[in-house]
């Protein structure tokens, strides 16, 4: 909306050509999610609060988290919200691929709404039931794979990298294409939804992880970076870069009252949202692997969730105290504290180690 303000003030002023910049819009756009998360943040948990709700706490999880009964939940929608906005503001609205991952966060981010009102307003504990919530996932992500088959116009755009091998590259068939694309929405909005167990937990590393993914949309939309670290270049994609500078200021916006002791969740619509908006990307900017590796925590939690129901429906045996794997620490003693930071810790070190991939080819 600004964007296409300032390129008509261009004409009578070439100072705002400045505003063509995608790092500048990006940086204004991290700025202007946090500042309205900040601002918007106390009336929003103030509005959850009336829902007396709050959400649900397992009763065979940690005792500690006994005391966090009551507290606003659906804090994912101040991010929403704050991204919306800001991409509305700083991106560029002529670009599909800014408009797919704004479809994608708002469908799966209704999808979490409705699991999140189930639970706190209807006062049903068991939420949307699985098999629905998955096929309205399933929906969006096949939709989104569909979408970007059939409107790639380099044969980048669909072809399968393999991190650190600059030789090797799988051209891909529509069918084998759609299925990654639908495995990594779904299958990483999940996962973030697994780890939002903790204050904090969830949403740092969703931060991070879309820094590192908006280094790659900035690189793969520049021919002169994408040649020269020889990464697939993907024409329009530079301007993912607004939404994951937007998603990193509403994440810190919201770290700001979800920092331990939470004065508010995120939810599923938060979580779902955020997961599959960075598993778009990532299958936009051709580095779905990648994202395995910066993600790393996500993908273990997952799996310590599958671990941990296959090893109890074949051996009738728990892998771990409890799971996902957060809390099978803190019945270990950790402080949830300790448990948030070191997993925070753990996505650094991942995150850089995904970011070094731009080099080591």
């Amino acid at each position: 909306m600004l964007l296409e303000l300032t390129r008509w003030l261009t004409q009578l002023e070439s100072l705002f050509a400045l505003f063509n910049y995608i790092t500048l819009r990006g940086i204004l756009a991290a700025l202007t999610s946090l500042f309205l998360s900040l601002w918007l943040g106390p009336a929003v948990i103030r509005r959850l609060a009336q829902f007396k709700g709050g959400q649900p706490i397992r009763s065979d999880g940690p005792q500690s988290h006994f005391s966090k009964a009551g507290t606003p939940t659906m804090g994912g929608s101040l991010i929403l919200v704050t991204v919306f906005l800001s991409v509305m503001l700083w991106g560029d609205l002529r670009n599909r691929y800014v408009w797919l991952v704004l479809v994608v966060m708002l469908g799966f981010g209704a999808i979490g709404w409705y699991d999140d009102w189930i639970k706190i307003v209807r006062r049903d504990p068991n939420g949307l039931k699985s098999r629905w919530k998955y096929l309205l996932q399933s929906i969006f992500g096949l939709a989104a794979g569909l979408f970007l088959w059939h409107t790639a116009d380099v044969a980048a755009a669909t072809t399968f990298y393999i991190p650190l091998f600059k030789a090797v590259a799988l051209p891909l068939a529509g069918v084998g294409f759609i299925a990654i694309a639908y495995f990594w929405i779904v299958g990483f909005s999940n996962a973030v939804n697994l780890t939002d167990g903790l204050d904090g937990l969830a949403i740092m590393p969703t931060v991070m992880v879309a820094c590192a993914l908006g280094v790659f949309a900035y690189a793969s939309g520049n021919a002169v970076f994408s040649s020269y670290l020889q990464i697939p270049q993907v024409p329009g994609a530079g301007e993912l870069v607004i939404i994951c500078t937007a998603i990193a200021g509403a994440g810190l916006g919201f770290l700001w009252f979800n920092t331990y002791p939470a004065m508010v969740f995120m939810g599923d619509i938060g979580a779902l949202a955020l997961g599959a908006v960075l598993g778009t990307i990532a299958v936009i900017v051709r580095q779905e692997l990648v994202l395995v590796i910066m993600g790393g925590i996500f993908v273990i939690e997952t799996l310590s969730v599958m671990i941990q129901v296959a090893s109890f429906k074949l051996t009738g045996k728990r892998v771990f105290r409890m799971a996902p794997i957060h809390h099978h620490f803190e019945l270990k003693g950790w402080p949830e504290p300790r448990v948030i930071v070191r997993f925070w810790i753990i996505t650094v070190i991942l995150v850089l180690v995904g970011l070094a991939t731009l080099k080591v080819r």
